[in-house]
């Protein structure tokens, strides 16, 4: 496993590497790949979300649950595939919903959100690794342990982020955030069993725009 982490996060995070846990994920990556499994993604775009979007530059949060399993498609970033990569079917929900949600926004040609972790929005997924083909396949193996001490981390240590929370797994870290001190904007997943279900028309854009505002903070630009 390829330790890539921007040197602002390492200040809070050097101590989970040094874990039991994290050493034991390591051992689970490398036995993967003995095995012959292509683990997504790369080694070097496993800290990718971290490597853009440095501690103190997070104002909102969009948690996903793990990487795409496909050939070419996670590079580190909840809901992003790379470019040139055709956009999965929840990728595609959000960007209708971005249509709908704010004025003038074009559906891009690719769907590499990169530039959204450049202006603040950390793409978290719970767990940041997968073997090819097989959705879920690093889940509870130590992976959640880590990103549920950024989420603590984060609410503990900032004020006034903004956490996006689709669905119920990602509401479930709901508990990990401190609601005195942060927004939580909360919607039914974009996924294709559950976009229908309330999360078009749920706006979660223009509203996290509108809360950036109030706090006199700089809004993000949506457009790919």
């Amino acid at each position: 496993m390829s330790v890539k982490l921007e040197s602002s996060w390492l200040i809070h995070l050097n101590d989970e590497f040094e874990k039991d846990y994290m050493k034991s994920l390591k051992e689970f990556l490398m036995e993967e790949k003995k095995k012959g499994e292509i683990v997504y993604p790369k080694g070097e775009d496993i800290f990718k979300a971290f490597e853009l979007t440095p501690f103190g530059e997070v104002k909102v949060v969009i948690l996903g649950q793990d990487p795409y399993h496909g050939a070419n498609q996670a590079h580190g970033l909840s809901f992003s595939v790379q470019k040139g990569v055709k956009q999965p079917p929840s990728l595609q929900n959000i960007f209708k919903e971005l249509v709908s949600d704010i004025e003038g926004f074009k559906i891009p040609n690719d769907g590499d959100l990169s530039s959204w972790a450049k202006q603040g929005v950390l793409l978290l997924n719970a767990s940041l690794t997968v073997s090819a083909g097989k959705a879920g396949s690093h889940q509870n193996q130590g992976w959640e342990i880590f990103t549920d001490e950024v989420i603590k981390i984060l609410s503990e240590k900032k004020e006034n982020l903004i956490f996006i929370l689709w669905g119920k797994f990602a509401q479930a870290k709901e508990e990990l955030i401190d609601l005195n001190k942060h927004c939580v904007i909360k919607s039914p997943h974009p996924s294709p069993f559950s976009a229908y279900s309330g999360f078009f028309g749920s706006k979660p854009f223009s509203k996290t725009n509108e809360i950036l505002k109030k706090l006199g903070k700089k809004e993000i630009d949506w457009q790919i």
